[in-house]
This record gives C-alpha cells, sequence and structure tokens, in this order.
C-alpha cells in the first residue's frame, strides 16, 4: 500500500457561481450557492485517496459542526483521522469562493482552528516510524509547523513535497530539505522574484530553487501544462485542454495525484502526465474535494 502523510489545512468553502467575478466595491446578483468541504490539506488528502493512496491526514479543526463533519467526510473517503486535533476555542477554517462563467476564482480564506496547528500536534514517532514515503504539505498552517515537519521527514528518508500555496518567502533551511516543490506561476515569482511568463522563465525559477537546495522543481502553468526541472532532465510537459467550469481546486488535485503517483515509483515525468489527468478532469466539476476524480476515471 502507498504510504502517503498529509500535513495542511481543512475548511469549509462556501461557493457562489456568477457570471463575473466583481470589482472592488461592486455588488453583482451571483447564481448557484454550494457548500463543499475544502482546504488544500484536505483537499490534496482526499485527491490521493481517491487516486489508490493510503493516507494519513494531520490537521486542526474547531470544536464545531463543520469540524465534525469534516472529519466525518474524510473517513468515508478511507483516510486516517485520528491525527485530527479539535481546538477548543477557534473555529473551523472556512472559505468564501466566487467562480464565474469562465472557470476563474477568487477566495478569501478565514483559517480558524488550522492557525493554531503546531509541532506538538505532530506525534513525535510519526515522522521516523517508517510508515510514510512521501509527505505533502501546503501553506495553510503556521509556516513554523511546516518547517518543522518537512525537516524531521527529511531526515528519515521521507519526500518531501511542498506546495507553497498561498505563496509566501521561504527559508533557505527548508528548501534545503524539500524533494519537490510545486508552485504555480504566480507563487514562484513571490517566492523566487522572478515572473514566470514562459518556458525559459520558468527555468530560471527553477534554477533558483535548486540553488538554494530544492531537489526537484515542477512549475504548474494553467492549461499550458507543467515546467519540470530535475537533476536528469528539464521539460515541459504539455497540459490537457478541456473545457473548464471550476479551476477551484485543480492545483490540490495535481499535488494530490503527484504524490500517488510519486509513492508508486513513477519517475516525474509520467507522475506530471498522470497529475495533469486527473487535474484537467476536476476543472471540468464543481467543488474543490467534489471535483477530484476516482483512479478508474484515469486508468
Amino acid at each position: 500500500m502507498n504510504k502517503i502523510l498529509v500535513i495542511g489545512s481543512s475548511n469549509t468553502d462556501m461557493v457562489i457561481k456568477t457570471e463575473k467575478l466583481p470589482a472592488p466595491g461592486e455588488t453583482i446578483l451571483g447564481g448557484t450557492f454550494h457548500m463543499n468541504p475544502g482546504g488544500k490539506g484536505a483537499n490534496q488528502a482526499v485527491a490521493a485517496a481517491r487516486l489508490g493512496g493510503k493516507v494519513t491526514f494531520i490537521a486542526k479543526r474547531g470544536n464545531d459542526l463543520f469540524g465534525n463533519q469534516m472529519t466525518g467526510i474524510l473517513k468515508k473517503e478511507g483516510i486516517e483521522t485520528k491525527y485530527i486535533v479539535a481546538d477548543p476555542e477557534l473555529p473551523s477554517g472556512i472559505a468564501l469562493i466566487t467562480v464565474d462563467a469562465e472557470g476563474e476564482n477568487n477566495i478569501v480564506v478565514a483559517p480558524g482552528a488550522n492557525s493554531s496547528l503546531v509541532a506538538e500536534d505532530i506525534p513525535t514517532d510519526l515522522l521516523s516510524s517508517g510508515k510514510f514515503k512521501i509527505l505533502l504539505l501546503q501553506l495553510e498552517v503556521p509556516l513554523m509547523t511546516v518547517e518543522y515537519a518537512a525537516l524531521t521527514a527529511s531526515e528519515n528518508g521521507i519526500k518531501v513535497i511542498l506546495n507553497p500555496a498561498p505563496a509566501t518567502k521561504l527559508h533557505d533551511y527548508l528548501l534545503r530539505h524539500i524533494w519537490l516543490i510545486t508552485p504555480d506561476e504566480t507563487e514562484a515569482e513571490i517566492i523566487t522574484g522572478i515572473k514566470v511568463k514562459d518556458e525559459f522563465t520558468a527555468d530560471t525559477a527553477a534554477r533558483w530553487f535548486q540553488k538554494k537546495g530544492v531537489k526537484n522543481v515542477i512549475i504548474t502553468m494553467g492549461a499550458t501544462g507543467a515546467f519540470v526541472r530535475t537533476d536528469s532532465f528539464t521539460e515541459m510537459v504539455p497540459g490537457i485542454k478541456v473545457n473548464a467550469i471550476d479551476t477551484t481546486a485543480a492545483g490540490d488535485v495535481f499535488n494530490g495525484a503527484l504524490a500517488v503517483a510519486i509513492s508508486e515509483g513513477k519517475d516525474l515525468e509520467k507522475a506530471v502526465k498522470f497529475a495533469n489527468r486527473a487535474a484537467s478532469i476536476s476543472v471540468t466539476r464543481l467543488g474543490a474535494q467534489a471535483s477530484a476524480p476516482y483512479r478508474n476515471e484515469l486508468d
């Protein structure tokens, strides 16, 4: 069985579909409303589980209705949830999402209990247990917690994948312990200071990450595809053209799928092709976790 540990956020997404995204100060009349489970950590855990990964999830939730629902949903997906901690004071995380007619979105997150996930919430022996091949991280929980998890996992021979979203400046000592980093163009620019707009600038940004100690770099570039740089090869893996209706969790599905493919021993080129297929299906559906495909849909 594939052993993937995901540490990250869990939210309830409140989504409104509308013809266009509102400008600052503008009120517009929207269309349908959906309330779905979300959060980058939970989204990636569900994506990996649906694609055949054996997933354990560590997160912090509120002691409230949203938190109880989230834990139940993840259990139904076959995810190990016993390390999810209930915060006695803070509420569960909430995300407000607007999606336009082209599938583009804007998102505001109230992190709630996600902001109180600390190193002490991660069992000390879990990362040294030998149970996990992959640790998948994002940046919707405190950076100090991400750093602790990455350093400890790396020292115990676990491949650390960091999806640096939402983007922020990262310390060099964190980057030295990252086996694979997966920013999109905007995130790569925020972290490196290099504007990524084509294959050449993507390569320049990827080289920046490698100089900082990251072993492998994948920069996702929407429908164009994903730029991959490793010690042994550099290439653009083309995207798959589809009619997108909601891109909310495309990156999360990509990263969950990537973790599964790598845990199965696929090289990065094949892993990216696998992840591209999963993400291309997700953008044709509404919702975050609801959009994640199952393995038989890819096979």
